[in-house]
């Protein structure tokens, strides 16, 4: 039978535990704990968590201010302010159910309806869309022809929300540069005669022009509908009987630049418009092609500040598209 094993290392006595500061000293545990009181006491309470927290968010957003019944409809591409004033006016707009009166102004709590259909507003700012679109010749500038000849609004994307406005007009024979939009402050701002936006074209004549006739047509002819005038006239040379023309014009008559130089006896053979206010036609926008602006661009020619875009979102780039006629 095996003895037990002996340890090497002596047995111990048992220790006792050490005492902490504050036990033993008691003045110390009594200013600790009136410290700890103080501190808990000066500790901000954390702010409830759900419904609360919540409807504090909600009452620190902006408030929005009530805008005039026209921005607002035409910021939502219904038309341009003049077409809103006169749909208001035949009381085809509604606005919670009541006829709207010119001048009105709704806010983010109304409900407005145009011919019977509820019209989805914006408040916030977005970018508008603007397209650029090479109009070839043989083609109105009109949603529907009884003659059923082409339009250009049948070369257009299909808008989900609103319409496209065509800022101004080319006459059927007339191609180049026509802009479309879908905001109608926009439009309204592009064409307002107090704007006073340049129209830039290149026109070929047959026969070419004196100094007597250029001076007269920079100084203003006597139209059916009033003076006209050519803020420059520019040679741009030519072969044979064709001869083509710079001019800048700041309106936009019916067949006005053709008839400017009727009125001198000169016949336009070709007329195509080469820029509208600070834009120009692409070089590589081809007949029938259309390409929309991108958001920086488009909210500079608005008088926006630039689109700020949130995380996860694309701004919207240039692009160009080829297209055909719907059917």
């Amino acid at each position: 039978m095996s003895s037990p094993r002996k340890t090497r290392s002596p047995l111990r006595p048992p220790t006792s535990k050490k005492p902490s500061r504050e036990q033993a000293d008691p003045a110390r545990a009594r200013r600790s704990s009136a410290a700890g009181g103080e501190s808990a006491q000066a500790r901000p309470a954390h702010a409830p968590r759900g419904r609360a927290s919540a409807g504090q968010a909600r009452s620190a957003e902006p408030q929005i201010e009530p805008e005039r019944l026209q921005k607002v409809l035409a910021a939502a591409g219904v038309g341009s302010r003049r077409e809103i004033e006169a749909l208001v006016e035949a009381g085809r707009i509604l606005v919670n159910d009541a006829p709207a009166v010119p001048g009105q102004k709704i806010g983010p709590g109304d409900r407005v309806k145009v011919n019977g259909r509820m019209v989805p507003l914006r408040f916030a700012q977005r970018a508008p869309r603007v397209l650029l679109y090479h109009k070839p010749e043989g083609e109105i500038v009109s949603r529907e022809d009884p003659e059923g000849r082409p339009t250009a609004f049948e070369r257009l994307p299909i808008l989900r929300r609103g319409r496209w406005i065509a800022v101004g007009r080319l006459d059927f024979n007339t191609s180049g540069l026509l802009l479309f939009t879908n905001d109608g402050e926009l439009a309204n701002r592009l064409m307002h005669p107090r704007y006073e936006l340049e129209r830039e074209y290149a026109v070929r004549l047959l026969g070419s022009l004196d100094d007597e006739q250029i001076a007269s047509l920079k100084a203003g002819i006597q139209l059916e509908d009033g003076e006209a005038r050519f803020n420059s006239l520019v040679d741009a040379g030519g072969e044979g009987v064709n001869h083509w023309y710079r001019v800048t014009i700041s309106e936009g008559r019916n067949r006005e630049v053709r008839r400017m130089f009727e009125a001198v006896g000169l016949t336009v053979s070709r007329l195509i418009r080469v820029r509208y206010g600070p834009v120009e036609l692409p070089s590589r926008l081809k007949r029938g092609m259309w390409m929309e602006m991108g958001d920086e661009d488009a909210c500079k020619l608005a008088g926006l500040p630039p689109p700020v875009v949130k995380p996860g979102e694309r701004k919207r780039e240039a692009r160009l598209h080829r297209t055909v006629p719907r059917t």
